[in-house]
């Protein structure tokens, strides 16, 4: 039997499992799809957000800033990738300065201690690719961005490194509770027993808790949809650059990724079903708003490479819903919508407070071993004509180029065939690596790649697809792009 059972390797599900991994516990991970996060934590803004958008009296309020300030130390000893670099919410008119000075008095009343309200001169000074129209902006110095599938990833490979059981491909379809034991089935046929049970199931979360308690909330999806620009852009912006937020959103960003992309969206629509597809109009408006947070020479849609969607679990409720329920022992962290990744190490926290309160006895783990090492780093790109001959050399060789457009060595996805999730699509592989993220999108690398995780694993890959075309995901393409570029020019 184990002492706790987590429903969602997403965000919250890792982080309360690393954080529950540093005691002596007997602790599974039960998720649906092949991989961890593959919901609403890998496709977002990938913002560490400063703490001031929400206010105190909601939960999601009070546990954005707790979080963002943890992200320094857990980049230390996890290596998933995180850039304190500053966020900006821009004002263009007085309204937006009054807006402004609310979300000030909302960041102070949160415990920030970094934000200011600057004027033009100031926000030219540090961020010189501004748009000449805004005419000031709250700066937080020390929000940031992160890659936050390699951060999920990350906590799992060191929580399972520290005894976690993780099981993938296993659908939650039924929860029963005898005494005090908790029985979890799944679509597998399999019964798993727990002592307490954590529901961070994202989209899923009132389905999961209704199987067991009573459940007085619903969760929807709220979309949002965004433009990726090759890799190098992303040097033309230093900060995180907002518009005034609207009660669904924090408005249309323009911002860098980790890894020096150009990021820009989302938009915000309630949808009744789950949709995952791109669609030209939404992004073109998108575009549209973002040209107004920079010089016009700063995006350039000829350099646009990716679309994705994001699906926010919105909550009835407006809010985090992070208790133990009426089914005791049963504990619900749904409607984590943004700042969900930010707050994550403050649910883990709160999670665990919880837990105590209700009877789980925690002794530590003097084996346990906080740290792990990077698959990848933030590097720039190296002149390919340097490089080149690697493309060329036998499978084998640690130093074959497998991946030309991000330069990934075969060694770099060997070690991350090795880190204990054994994965099993080039999506997997991708999210690891960067195979397939440059400019040919995997066009170049896909068989490659695959190539490499059957001689590694010794056994034919059968998902060969990309997840997109598994899923029957429409998503607008480069081709598509340009043809919205010629529809622009003619205008």
């Amino acid at each position: 039997m184990f002492d706790v059972i987590i429903i969602g390797a997403g965000v919250c599900g890792a982080s309360i499992a690393r954080r529950l991994s540093r005691y002596k516990l007997d602790i599974l991970l039960l998720e649906k799809e092949n991989d961890v996060s593959m919901g609403a934590s890998k496709a977002n803004s990938a913002i560490v957000h400063g703490g001031y958008a929400e206010s105190g009296k909601e939960l999601r309020g009070r546990l954005c800033y707790p979080g963002r300030i943890s992200f320094e130390k857990l980049n230390e000893e996890l290596n998933f990738g995180f850039l304190a670099n500053g966020s900006l919410v821009l004002a263009f008119d007085e309204n937006d300065m009054k807006m402004l000075d609310v979300l000030y008095q909302m960041g102070k009343e949160n415990g920030l201690d970094d934000i200011e309200i600057i004027g033009q001169e100031k926000l030219r000074e540090i961020e010189e690719n501004v748009s000449d129209d805004a005419i000031g902006a709250l700066y937080c110095k020390g929000a940031g961005v992160c890659s936050p599938y390699e951060y999920v990833i990350a906590l799992v490979e060191n929580a399972m490194d520290n005894g976690l059981k993780l099981k993938l491909n296993s659908e939650v379809v039924g929860i029963e509770k005898e005494e005090d034991v908790f029985k979890v089935k799944t679509d597998k046929g399999e019964s798993f027993e727990g002592r307490f049970v954590i529901n961070a199931t994202g989209l899923n979360g009132a389905k999961v808790s209704s199987m067991i308690t009573q459940t007085d909330f619903d969760i929807h999806p709220r979309s949002g949809e965004y433009l990726i620009m090759q890799k190098g852009t992303g040097s033309r912006i230093k900060q995180v650059l907002f518009q005034t937020p609207s009660p669904k959103s924090k408005g249309i960003l323009v911002t860098r990724t980790y890894h020096n992309n150009i990021l820009i969206g989302p938009d915000a629509i309630d949808e009744e079903e789950i949709d995952l597809g791109t669609h030209t109009e939404r992004l073109e408006e998108i575009y549209k708003l973002a040209q107004k947070s920079v010089k016009e020479d700063v995006l350039n849609l000829k350099e646009f490479i990716r679309s994705f969607t994001g699906l926010r679990p919105a909550s009835s409720t407006g809010d985090f819903i992070i208790e133990n329920t009426k089914t005791n022992g049963f504990i619900n962290v749904v409607g984590i919508q943004s700042p969900g990744v930010t707050s994550s190490p403050a649910i883990a926290e709160m999670v665990e407070d919880i837990l105590v309160d209700i009877g789980l006895s925690l002794e530590d783990d003097p084996s346990y071993n906080p740290y792990r090492k990077p698959i990848i780093e933030y590097k720039d790109l190296e002149d390919f004509n340097k490089v080149k001959d690697k493309v060329d050399l036998p499978l084998g060789d640690p130093e074959r180029l497998v991946c030309r457009c991000e330069q990934v060595s075969e060694k770099t996805i060997r070690d991350a065939l090795n880190r204990g999730i054994e994965l099993t699509s080039f999506d997997a592989v991708k999210r690891r690596t960067r195979c397939g993220m440059g400019f040919c999108q995997g066009a170049f690398c896909r068989n490659r790649v695959l190539e490499v995780m059957e001689d590694e694993y010794g056994h034919p890959i059968e998902n060969k697809k990309f997840d997109s075309e598994n899923s029957g995901i429409s998503r607008i393409n480069k081709k598509d792009i340009n043809e919205l570029i010629k529809e622009i020019e003619n205008k």
